[in-house]
């Protein structure tokens, strides 16, 4: 087992360092989600899709 490691060390390096950054994007994407923030960059008013982003807070506008 320790031969396995040190033969193959270089790999498992890389391995947790590209799991630890898709952790941190994926953790990024969700916190910008629960603040309101778009994924895509730019802002919501010129945004042909934001009917289907934001369709829980239209609804509660409508009279």
């Amino acid at each position: 087992m320790i031969m396995w490691i040190s033969e193959n060390i270089a790999t498992i390096i890389i391995c947790i360092i590209l799991t630890t950054l898709v952790i941190g994007i994926i953790a990024s994407l969700i916190r910008n989600k629960k603040r309101g923030k778009s994924s895509c960059g730019c802002g919501c008013s010129g945004c042909a899709m934001s009917d289907s982003c934001h369709l829980r807070s239209h609804q509660d506008n409508k009279p």
